[in-house]
Formats: C-alpha cells, sequence, structure tokens
C-alpha cells in the first residue's frame, strides 16, 4: 500500500473511532507495513488534524498502549460556528407564544448537530465522562452527537415509563418556567452507581428539566460531571435554579410585538 493509501485509511479509522485507544499492531497488521512507517504516517495526521484545528493525536507510551484521536474545534472554528446559527435563528419567522424558538430544522440538519457536538465534546473533553443524558425528545439529535466524540453511551429521560425498558425509577420536579409538577422517568439498568453523567438539552430558560434530572441522577448515585444547553434565554423574570452550565447561544430581548430577537454567543466563549 502506497503511503498517500495508508494516511487516507488511518485518517479514517481514527476519526471514525475518536477517543478509542487503538494499538500500533493494529495498524501494522491492517496495512501490512512497519511500525517505523506508522509512526511516520500518525506524525504527519497529528500535524494535519492541528493544523486543521479539528483535534489531535494523544499516544499512550506502553505495552498496551497506542495512540488516541481527540476531537476538538479550535477558538476560532467554534466562533465562526456560533456566530452562522446566531445569524440563523434571529430569523423572526422562527418566533413562537412564550418567547420560545422553532429550532427543529437545525436540530434535523445532521451537519449542524454533528458540529454542536463537536463543540460540547471539546469543551467536556476532560471531564471523565462516563454517560450523556438529555430528555425525550429533541435533546437526543444533540446528545447522541456529543456523545459520538466523546465515545460514551447516552441515556434518555422521558415523561412515561416504557414496557420494553423494565423496571424505573422515577421523580417528580417542579417545571421552572410553568411551576407545574411534571415526572419523569429512567430504566433502573440505564447507569451504574457512580457514574459521571453529562446532561445535555436544546433549550434552557428557567433551568426546571435540567434541574430534575439532576435531582434523577441523585436517586442513582450518579455524579453531574457538566451541563450543556444548545440556547438559553435570558429572561429576568425567571429565577434560574440552574447556575453551573455551559451554553453555546443566548438568546436575548425576543421582542414578540416586533418580531425581533436578538442572538449572542453563549457562555461557553465567555470562559
Amino acid at each position: 500500500m502506497k503511503r498517500s493509501e495508508r494516511l487516507i485509511a488511518i485518517t479514517n479509522y481514527l476519526i471514525e473511532h475518536p477517543q478509542q485507544l487503538v494499538s500500533l499492531p493494529f495498524f501494522t497488521e491492517s496495512y501490512q507495513s512497519a511500525k517505523s512507517s506508522i509512526s511516520e504516517d500518525l506524525g504527519i495526521i497529528n500535524d494535519m488534524f492541528q493544523k486543521e484545528g479539528i483535534g489531535r493525536l494523544q499516544t499512550v507510551p506502553g505495552a498496551a498502549g497506542g495512540v488516541k484521536y481527540i476531537p476538538s474545534n479550535s477558538a476560532e472554528r467554534s466562533e465562526a460556528f456560533a456566530d452562522e446559527l446566531a445569524n440563523q435563528l434571529e430569523d423572526p419567522e422562527r418566533l413562537l407564544p412564550g418567547g420560545y424558538l422553532f429550532m427543529s430544522d437545525l436540530l434535523g440538519d445532521p451537519q449542524t448537530v454533528r458540529n454542536i457536538g463537536r463543540l460540547f465534546a471539546t469543551h467536556f473533553a476532560n471531564h471523565s465522562i462516563d454517560v450523556i443524558m438529555t430528555v425525550a425528545t429533541k435533546g437526543i439529535p444533540l446528545a447522541y452527537a456529543v456523545a459520538f466524540f466523546l465515545n460514551v453511551p447516552v441515556v434518555i429521560v422521558r415523561r412515561d415509563p416504557k414496557v420494553t425498558e423494565g423496571s424505573t425509577v422515577s421523580i417528580n420536579y417542579v417545571s421552572g418556567s410553568s411551576r407545574k409538577i411534571q415526572t419523569m422517568v429512567l430504566p433502573k439498568r440505564s447507569l451504574k452507581q457512580g457514574a459521571n453523567v453529562c446532561i445535555i438539552d436544546d433549550f434552557m430558560k428557567a433551568g426546571g428539566t435540567i434541574n430534575g434530572m439532576r435531582s434523577l441522577l441523585d436517586e442513582f448515585e450518579a455524579n453531574v460531571a457538566g451541563i450543556g444547553v444548545l440556547a438559553e434565554a435570558e429572561d429576568e423574570e425567571e429565577d434560574r435554579v440552574v447556575e453551573e452550565y455551559v451554553s453555546l447561544l443566548q438568546i436575548n430581548n425576543v421582542d414578540i410585538k416586533n418580531k425581533k430577537i436578538e442572538v449572542h454567543r453563549g457562555n461557553m466563549f465567555s470562559e
């Protein structure tokens, strides 16, 4: 196999298996090449990943070591993507009653969701996350996108139990915006005791839903390793019940009467 062909094959494998430790013998056997050649290839790939701002290769020494692709986004790429999303969300046609915005088209676009997942994965890369948690339904595509780049599973909190999920744990919580008592459930087999969980959601106003998920994690004796939301709404009338979180976008000055919206980068970019 020519080096150019081998570089493409190795790069594709690493991108398709982020955060997964791959031994050098795997590559030498797969592509019938010497370790020295594979090492040179990995050096070239690592240089290009960093030059393009899409990640780096982490080398783990020792007999059980190898190389691992750590996906990331450069600050420039992240800011440009956030600004592009903000421009799209400032379209007044997206305004919904209650100050919400229509975002289903963005959450249904695979490339957009993939880019959002990479941004959150970049932020939470060093948080030792075991599981991504979200609540059905709009947060599901975001959760899977983040989980792919972190190479961890996803658990989905639902409003009602499913027969196919076996026994469940349920809690009641107060919705932050409507102040209503609601229920959320999670199968007992979903989480292990002591798991580090990252909560991902599409939209946050007062944070009642996310606070409910935190309470649910307490029932499993699991830890909240991070909280990420695609968009947060700034509302002075609402008492925010969640403090430690990162947002990709912040929605300000929603004027339903005059159909005006201001969307800016979230607190992810102010840290």
